[in-house]
């Protein structure tokens, strides 16, 4: 098939500069979401109709499947499709899709598709509790005789609960026909797509629906506030999948996916985390409440403590790591290493049961089996221009408040002692100390506070 997507609206309801269909939704634009289900239905065009924002769109989400229509100025639904029509194979029947409505099921599109068939043109209706604001669908039999505007609809046709989405997928050759005899005689002298439904009608084209599996699919995004509705329908959507799988959350309605999460079996996450990217969780992790986890993978048996944020590294199994802790890009951590409260690791190597329990900074470093690092210890690895690496063999013990200057070389079982600033090798088996010699001043009395007069 072909895939139009409308995505020129302005959405002066949204209060904002950035163009509607580029807010995010799970951490993705809407219209990232459309393209999306779009795509996995293989369409052989895929045309989006794009306008308020300027090149903005097309930037934000250029890609070579994509071929773009600027709508300039917007006169209307069909007018957007209008601007699409050079791009459309005849061959191939035309998809019509909403780029600020981005839950929609490719399931949910390909039974509309089936039900139109090469021939028919279909519409995505739906029920609703509350139709009004919305155009009713007024049937013949099992097809559809037309589509009345709530405003233009007397007490009878208002009584009726299917309403149009504005999803519609038609033979292509009648899209352009139909699109061709549209008239803007209207108050707001703009060309709707709905009337194409009074044209088909016309020339004894069968109109026939389908409908959705559940409400949510075909609801838009105006304003901020049902962004936020469409944000929590979606969460809770991903938390129902997560929970049938076997995960356990301790709570669904604080829980947010921004990506793509697998998790193996008996998997734990707390309240308030937020998975953002691809995140593979192995079997029997736990993670502790509020915690951030970006494009990660945490093996087996790991077990992440609360406010810790992860971010492009790999924890090993049965690790430990948290609270308050930050594994930045590049932390690669083996089985068994413990990262305690306020330590930061960025781009560098933990081997197994190595261990920073506490406020530490380890950028830039190899750090072997079994070493310990000491509270306060930093890897100095940056000397304004250049970055420097840190190799700590194995089980070697950093003693707290160390500075270790790269590049340098801790050999395997030194000791470092407390308050060293490390500039030069430090040799296997040996202990290392750089520190000031102590000296107790007799002389020395305590400041007094003076008076004040006044």
């Amino acid at each position: 098939m072909n895939v139009v997507i409308l995505a020129a609206g302005m959405g002066k309801r949204m209060r904002s500069d950035l163009p509607k269909v580029l807010h995010r939704l799970a951490g993705k634009p809407l219209l990232g979401h459309v393209l999306d289900c779009a795509r996995s239905l293989a369409p052989k065009r895929l045309v989006v109709v794009y306008g308020h924002g300027g090149e903005s769109v097309p930037q934000a989400l250029a890609a070579p499947d994509l071929t773009w229509a600027l709508q300039a100025p917007q006169l209307g639904t069909g007018h957007a499709v209008m601007q699409a029509v050079a791009h459309l194979d005849d061959a191939a029947p035309t998809l019509i899709l909403y780029g600020d409505v981005p839950l929609t099921r490719a399931s949910t599109l390909q039974r509309l598709l089936q039900t139109a068939g090469a021939d028919r043109l279909g519409v995505l209706t739906v029920n609703l509790a509350d139709p009004t604001g919305y155009g009713r669908i007024v049937r013949q039999g099992d097809q559809i005789a037309r589509i009345v505007e709530h405003k233009d609809a007397d007490a009878s046709t208002r009584a009726i609960r299917e309403v149009n989405t504005g999803i519609m997928v038609c033979p292509t050759p009648a899209l352009k026909r139909w699109l061709g005899a549209l008239s803007n005689d209207n108050a707001q002298k703009e060309y709707y797509l709905t009337d194409i439904v009074a044209a088909a009608v016309a020339d004894g084209v069968p109109v026939v629906a389908a409908q959705p599996d559940a409400e949510w699919e075909t609801l838009g995004v105006n304003s901020k506030a049902q962004l936020a509705e469409l944000e929590r329908v979606h969460q809770r959507e991903q938390a129902g999948r997560l929970l049938e799988d076997g995960v356990t959350l301790a709570d669904p309605a604080r829980f947010d996916l921004r990506g793509t999460l697998r998790c193996g079996r008996d998997v734990e996450i707390d309240v308030g985390c937020v998975f953002e990217g691809e995140v593979e969780l192995g079997d029997r992790v736990r993670i502790g409440a509020h915690c951030v986890v970006r494009n990660a993978r945490i093996e087996a048996g790991a077990e992440i403590l609360p406010f810790t944020h992860i971010d492009g590294a790999r924890v090993g199994a049965d690790a430990r790591i948290g609270p308050y802790a930050r594994l930045r890009p590049g932390a690669d951590l083996a089985e068994d290493t413990h990262v305690g409260n306020f330590v930061e690791i960025k781009n560098s190597v933990l081997a197994a049961h190595a261990k920073a329990n506490h406020l530490a900074y380890v950028g830039d470093a190899d750090v072997g089996q079994r070493v310990n690092i000491g509270a306060g210890t930093i890897t100095c690895n940056y000397d304004g221009a250049n970055k420097w690496r840190t190799v700590i063999e194995d089980d070697a013990f950093i003693g707290s408040d160390t500075q270790l200057v790269a590049p340098v070389r801790v050999g395997k079982g030194a000791t470092l002692g407390a308050g060293t600033t490390l500039t030069k090798d430090a040799p296997a088996g040996k202990l290392t100390v750089s520190r000031a010699k102590q000296v107790t001043v007799e002389s020395w009395q305590r400041p007094v506070k003076q008076s004040q007069r006044g």
